[in-house]
């Protein structure tokens, strides 16, 4: 190799370089992100298989107190109308009952 290829390649070098620096930086378009899921709730709600929640369900017989609308215009009338749930029993998750833990240290550090 003679001496002259070898300064023109170094010279190309040196300038793909500099011009390297003096463009301005291309920015990357970010990946589009999944939407972030929402977090989850610490316990599952008490929600029964008829749409109710617990508390609408009786403590003695888990039957459902709620009240159901008929839209009118499946009866064919003008107006909703209202029946009782007939859900039969309770059917969803059970609430863990929140005991009191007392301090072990007793206020202690």
């Amino acid at each position: 190799m003679d001496p002259v290829s070898l300064l023109v390649g170094a010279i190309i070098a040196v300038g793909g370089i500099v011009v390297g620096r003096m463009l301005p930086a291309r920015r990357v378009k970010p990946e589009p992100q999944p939407p972030a899921l929402p977090s989850a709730p610490r316990s599952p709600k008490p929600m029964c298989g008829c749409g109710h929640h617990l508390v609408f369900h009786d403590h003695e017989n888990k039957r459902c107190q709620a009240q159901v609308v008929i839209p009118g215009k499946w009866t064919g009338q003008s107006a909703s109308s209202y029946r009782p749930c007939m859900c039969q029993g309770y059917r969803g998750p059970v609430p863990l009952d929140e005991y009191y833990a007392p301090d072990l240290l007793n206020g202690e550090s």
